[in-house]
């Protein structure tokens, strides 16, 4: 049976246009770009690349296509390498053609955007790759820069990975705090369970092998087993016995996905991949 992929369609452009256009804003502030409009011709036409300058996983096209078009309509956008694409070094991502001008106006929103989300991609394919052979997925968090949930977690989609809850009213998450404020995990799920329709899942987080005894017992779609090193890990997974997905969570970094992967839990979820991705070197070149 082959591996099913994620749900990569990019988020809808009533999503993404409101995102850029408030970058746009911010860059050219109350006067507009100033140096481009004194130096530049308006008559002056360009032709320049996107190029990648490191190897990584394209994610952001779509802002760049948006902050050209939103900045100059007849900009000509031409992407050669879309998103989700695997790049090397050098390699030549799309190409824009038009008013100089206003190419050198999206020019930086541009970059700002496909460089932050491409090293997104990039971080959550390296951990895809490391859990290659296993049944473990790659999740997000959300732990994403306000206001840029939508664009990180496609780029996560674009990375190889899948999405977790994209806010608060997406599932239940009973987390530490709400077991410590409820009084128990059965308490917590029992409340939850009587106030929710049959759509909605629930999902526990554990720190010790007991709870997670507790959580089986009560009965939820999803333990979430936090910080547990892969022994404990492994002896979840034969607790469990399927009755539950299991998502391993907590400090998952490249160097330790693979052992995490192998103990035989369902999802690995890494708030690093959105939070502490470093940028992928993405330039303009005219």
């Amino acid at each position: 049976m082959p591996l099913a992929l994620p749900f990569t369609h990019p988020p809808h452009a009533l999503l993404v246009e409101p995102i850029v256009a408030h970058a746009l804003e911010e860059d050219l502030g109350r006067a507009g770009d100033i140096t481009s409009d004194l130096i530049i011709p308006a008559s002056k036409k360009a032709r320049a690349k996107l190029v990648a300058r490191k190897a990584g996983t394209i994610a952001g096209l779509i802002c760049t296509e948006a902050a050209l078009r939103l900045v100059d309509p007849d900009l000509k956008f031409t992407v050669k390498l879309p998103d989700g694409s695997r790049v090397k070094a050098d390699a030549v991502v799309a190409m824009v053609e038009g008013s100089a001008r206003s190419i050198l106006t999206a020019e930086r929103v541009s970059l700002n955007f496909t460089g932050h989300l491409s090293g997104v991609a990039t971080a959550t394919r390296a951990l895809v790759d490391a859990v290659k052979g296993t049944k473990a997925r790659i999740v997000d968090t959300r732990k994403t820069t306000p206001g840029l949930r939508v664009l990180e977690k496609y780029a996560v989609r674009c990375g190889g990975g899948f999405n977790h809850r994209f806010g608060l009213d997406d599932a239940i998450l009973i987390k530490d705090n709400h077991i410590a404020a409820a009084g128990s995990i059965t308490k917590a799920v029992k409340a939850a369970r009587a106030g929710t329709a049959h759509m909605v899942k629930i999902e526990v987080e554990v720190d010790t092998l007991k709870q997670l005894e507790e959580a089986l017992e009560i009965g939820v779609d999803t333990i979430l087993p936090d910080n547990m090193p892969p022994e404990t890990l492994r002896k979840a997974v034969a607790m469990a016995k399927g009755r539950a997905v299991l998502e391993a969570s907590g400090n998952i970094t490249l160097a330790s996905v693979r052992s995490v992967a192998e103990t035989g839990v369902d999802y690995i979820s890494s708030g690093a991949i959105t939070h502490s991705a470093p940028n992928l070197d993405v330039a303009l070149d005219f």
